[in-house]
C-alpha cells in the first residue's frame, strides 16, 4: 500500500498538475464539473474504438435508438417504441423534433445511414452492427431492421450503435469510421455532433477534452452540470492529490491501496460496487513461431499443458488481497458478469494454484528448462494494469517462464494488439451487456468476416468451440441455448485459450456535495450528477 502523502508532497502535486493540465487552483464554478482518470477517450469516432472510456466520453454527446437505465434497463432515447414483428425483424418508431447539435434534423436517413457506416471494415463494432443486420427506411421517422438469424441479444446490441448525423460526416468527408489502428486523421477523431446532453467544446488529445450543456436538448437534463473538463493524470499519486485539494470533483479510478484512506478524508466520498469487466491474459496460439521468444522454431503456446501450467501458477488470492487490496473478485470465467454463468455456476470454478502441478506440465509438454517470452501491458487502462502484469512475471518465474514486460499507454496498446503483433497480453472485457453473447462473438470465436473474431488476438483455431458458439448466437430456445452455453464453458476450461484472472470491483472517489449515479458498467452519465 502506497504510503499517506505528506504535506510538502501533497502541495507540490498540486502545483504540479495545475501547471501541467491547466486546473486553476481557485475553486471553479459549482457547475463546472472537473473530471479525471488515469487514460484518455482514445478518438471521438464513436465507432472507431470500441473501449471504455472512449464509449463514455462518446456517450455524453451521441446517442442511441435505446439506453440504459441507472439498472442498466433498456429504456427509449431515439426511438420512442419498436415491436419485434417476427423472430428477426424489429420496427422502430423514432423521436420527433429532435436535432443535432449543428440543427440538423435527426430522421430514419440518419439511422440507415449509422448502421451502414457501423458495419465497415475499420469500425470496432461492426460485429454488432452484422448481427442487426440491414436497416430500411419505411419513413421518416420509421425504420425496420431485418437481422441475418434470430439474435438473443439484439436489444443490447442496438445498444452499441451511436447516432451520427448523415449530412454532417458527408460534409466532411467521414462516411466510414476512423482508421485508428493505422493512426488515420479524420474529421471524426477530434469533432463530434450529437443529439446527445452535451456538445464537444474541445479536444486536445492526452490533455483535455471539454464539454458544454446542450441548450436544446430534446427533453429536461435531471443534474445541474454546465460544462465538463476532463483531464487524464496517469499518476495515481497525482490524481488523488488533485481531489484532495479539490482541484478536481471526480476520479473515475483512486488506486485500490487509497481507497481506504479517501473513504475517511474530510469531504471526499467513496462510490463503489463490482464492474461487469473480466481481466484476462491471451496468448499468440497462431503463428508455427512466437514474435517475441526465446524458443525457435515451434511456439509453446499451442501447447494447452504450456497454457495450463500458466494458469496453475498463478496465485490469484496474492493479488486479491496484496496488489488489488480486496477490490478484485477472482473467477474461472472469462465472461463480464457472473450473470453470464448462471446457467453453468461451475464455470466460476479457477483451477487451483499449485506450482508444482505447474512444473509437471510444463516437463510434460518438453519446457521444463521454461522460456523467455515478451508480455504486452497497458499501463493507463486497468486498476493497477503494469503491476498487475509485473506480479504475473514474478508468478511465472517460479516455473523458469521468464517474462519480459513491455507496457505502454492505451493509444499504442491497442493498435499493436489489432495487428496481432504480440506474443502474450492483458486484456479486460466489459460494458453494460451481461448475456455472454456479449463476449462470445467478439472474442472466444475464431477471427472471420463482419468482426467475428476481432479480439480474439491471440489467433487461436478452435473449430470444435467455434461452432458451439455459433449456434448459440442463434439458437432462440432458451434451455437449447443454456446447454450450448455450458459446454463453451467447458470446452474452453479444458483448452485454457484465456487465462482469467479476476472481475474489477470498481470504487469512485468524488467531492462532496458531487452525486453521481455508479452503474456497474463503470459508465458514468454526467446529465446525472447534480452538484451543491
Amino acid at each position: 500500500m502506497r504510503p499517506a502523502f505528506r504535506v510538502g508532497r501533497l502541495a507540490a502535486a498540486v502545483a504540479s498538475i495545475a501547471v501541467i493540465v491547466g486546473l486553476s487552483v481557485p475553486a471553479a464554478q459549482a457547475q463546472t464539473l472537473r473530471w479525471a482518470s488515469q487514460g484518455d477517450p482514445q478518438t471521438m469516432d464513436p465507432y472507431s474504438q470500441n473501449e471504455g472510456l472512449t464509449n463514455q466520453m462518446n456517450g455524453q454527446v451521441y446517442e442511441y435508438l435505446v439506453a440504459r437505465d441507472r439498472n442498466l434497463a433498456i429504456v427509449p432515447q431515439l426511438a420512442t417504441e419498436w415491436t419485434q414483428e417476427s423472430p428477426t425483424k424489429w420496427i422502430f418508431k423514432l423521436r420527433r423534433g429532435v436535432k443535432f447539435h449543428d440543427g440538423r434534423p435527426f430522421t430514419a436517413d440518419d439511422v440507415v445511414f449509422s448502421a451502414q457506416r457501423a458495419a465497415e471494415k475499420t469500425s470496432q463494432i461492426a460485429a454488432y452492427a452484422q448481427a442487426m443486420g440491414p436497416v430500411k427506411k419505411i419513413d421518416d421517422y420509421t425504420v425496420e431492421f431485418d437481422s441475418p438469424q434470430f439474435d438473443p441479444i439484439f436489444l443490447q446490441h442496438v445498444n452499441t450503435l451511436f447516432i451520427m448525423s448523415k449530412g454532417w460526416c458527408e460534409e466532411h468527408k467521414a462516411t466510414r469510421p476512423q482508421n485508428f489502428t493505422e493512426h488515420e486523421e479524420m474529421f471524426t477523431a477530434r469533432n463530434a455532433n450529437g443529439t446527445g446532453p452535451y456538445m464537444l467544446v474541445s479536444r486536445e488529445p492526452d490533455v483535455r477534452t471539454v464539454l458544454k450543456r446542450n441548450p436544446n436538448y430534446w427533453r429536461p437534463i435531471e443534474g445541474n452540470v454546465q460544462e465538463v473538463i476532463y483531464t487524464p493524470i496517469r499518476n495515481s499519486g497525482t490524481r488523488v492529490a488533485a481531489l484532495l485539494s479539490h482541484e478536481l470533483d471526480f476520479i473515475l479510478d483512486p488506486p485500490p491501496g487509497d481507497v481506504e484512506r479517501l473513504r475517511t478524508s474530510p469531504g471526499i466520498r467513496i462510490i463503489e460496487g463490482p464492474e461487469n469487466r473480466v481481466l484476462f491474459i491471451g496468448m499468440d496460439q497462431g503463428r508455427d513461431e512466437l514474435l517475441y521468444s526465446s524458443v525457435k522454431g515451434r511456439n509453446p503456446f499451442k501447447d494447452a499443458r504450456v497454457r495450463r501450467a500458466l494458469y496453475q501458477a498463478i496465485d490469484i488470492d496474492l493479488i486479491k488481497n496484496r496488489l488489488m487490496a480486496g477490490q478484485s473478485i477472482p473467477t474461472g470465467a472469462v465472461m463480464p458478469s457472473p450473470l453470464g454463468t448462471q446457467m453453468a455456476p461451475e464455470a466460476e470454478k479457477r483451477m487451483p494454484f499449485d506450482v508444482a502441478a505447474a512444473k509437471k506440465l510444463m516437463a510434460e509438454a518438453g519446457y521444463a528448462e521454461g522460456f523467455e517470452v515478451t508480455l504486452d501491458c497497458p499501463n493507463n487502462r486497468y486498476i493497477n494494469d503494469e503491476r498487475l502484469c509485473s506480479a504475473l512475471a514474478a508468478m511465472w518465474s517460479k516455473i523458469n517462464v521468464k517474462v519480459r514486460l513491455n507496457t505502454m499507454p492505451r493509444t499504442t496498446y491497442f493498435p499493436k494488439l489489432e495487428k496481432l503483433d504480440t506474443s502474450m497480453y492483458l486484456l479486460g472485457w466489459g460494458g453494460s451487456i451481461t448475456d455472454p453473447e456479449s463476449i462470445f462473438t467478439p472474442v472466444w470465436r475464431n477471427r472471420g468476416p463482419n468482426g467475428v473474431g476481432f479480439y480474439n488476438y491471440g489467433n487461436y483455431k478452435d473449430d470444435a468451440l467455434d461452432a458451439l458458439l455459433a449456434a448459440s448466437s442463434r439458437e432462440p430456445d432458451t434451455a437449447k441455448r443454456n446447454g450450448l452455453i455450458r459446454q463453451i464453458y467447458a470446452r474452453q476450461a479444458d483448452q485454457v485459450h484465456y487465462i482469467p484472472l479476476h472481475r474489477q470491483v470498481i470504487p469512485w472517489a468524488a467531492r462532496d456535495g458531487v452525486n453521481v449515479v455508479h452503474r456497474p458498467d463503470n459508465w458514468v452519465e454526467v446529465q446525472w450528477i447534480r452538484m451543491k
